[in-house]
């Protein structure tokens, strides 16, 4: 089976990246519709894994022409070249598609994003569905695992923000988060392709959620990186308070995946740190 990764230098096979290309990836800027079909010609691919997007609200927010141009129309064109090519696409969403009002989330749920970054996600999931419904949709929430530097995750830079305590800063302690492992979700990937590819299951397509079920607010998550450390986080000012564009608990149900016979089951989030920071 031959895959393609797009955004393949970042935290989530021949990877696709626009930026930090290195060892085997091939480089190309997605929203550069001719250069990718080009590329999909050359390596006619089985499975695009199509993790590339502008995953930061924040930095979504202050560039919204070219958020929408990556997550939005890069998405749909790979949702046209998946039909004319044959191949099978995952695009990976967001949790954030929803607006944390009534968790968990089933995939039949409505979405409602209340900021720039989860509708355009959201809007990706509606484009490809469009031209392409034979695709599969992985909605994931927040991700940590072993990156190229800490800013990758919006989990490991915490980790940074626990070591320095010569800035007093503020951290949420009432939005509810799921970190994931990636390698949890690679291995979920890899079980939905093989049902899809080698298997030939019926009815691998559409819309799945896969979530790890330990919920933390980004302080209690801080707090455990404390522990480990074992240093102070008295630097550290816990904030309760939700921001208007901040869902407050996007838990994702992972019925449909377990429905499938996938197993669900994801490293426990201070077991993976215990080993990882003291390595």
């Amino acid at each position: 089976m031959k895959v393609i990764v797009t955004g393949a230098s970042g935290l989530l096979v021949i990877g696709l990246a626009k930026n930090r290309v290195k060892n085997d990836f091939k480089q190309v800027d997605l929203t550069d519709k001719s250069a990718v079909e080009l590329l999909i010609e050359e390596i006619k691919p089985d499975v695009i894994v199509h993790c590339a997007a502008e995953r930061r609200p924040d930095v979504a927010e202050r560039n919204q022409e070219a958020t929408f141009e990556l997550n939005v129309h890069a998405t749909e064109q790979l949702g046209i070249l998946s039909l004319k090519y044959k191949f099978l696409l995952i695009y990976i969403s967001t949790d954030y598609v929803f607006d944390g009002k009534n968790p968990p989330y089933e995939v039949n749920d409505t979405p409602n994003p209340v900021n720039f970054y989860g509708n355009t996600k959201y809007q990706g999931e509606l484009a490809i569905q469009k031209v392409n419904p034979d695709t599969i949709i992985l909605r994931v929430p927040i991700l940590y695992g072993e990156a190229e530097f800490p800013g990758e995750s919006a989990v490991n830079i915490l980790v940074d923000i626990v070591k320095d305590s010569s800035k007093r800063t503020d951290i949420n302690n009432i939005s509810i988060r799921y970190p994931t492992n990636v390698d949890d979700i690679a291995r979920r990937i890899k079980d939905l392709t093989g049902k899809y590819v080698e298997q030939n299951i019926p009815g691998i397509k559409g819309i799945f959620h896969f979530s790890a079920n330990e919920k933390y607010t980004k302080y209690e998550m801080c707090k455990t990186f404390a522990k480990i450390l074992n240093c102070s986080i008295d630097h550290l000012n816990p904030i309760d308070s939700v921001a208007a564009n901040q869902p407050f608990d996007c838990h994702l149900s992972n019925k449909r995946l377990e429905e499938l016979g996938i197993n669900t089951k994801c490293i426990g989030f201070e077991e993976w740190w215990s080993k990882y920071l003291v390595q």
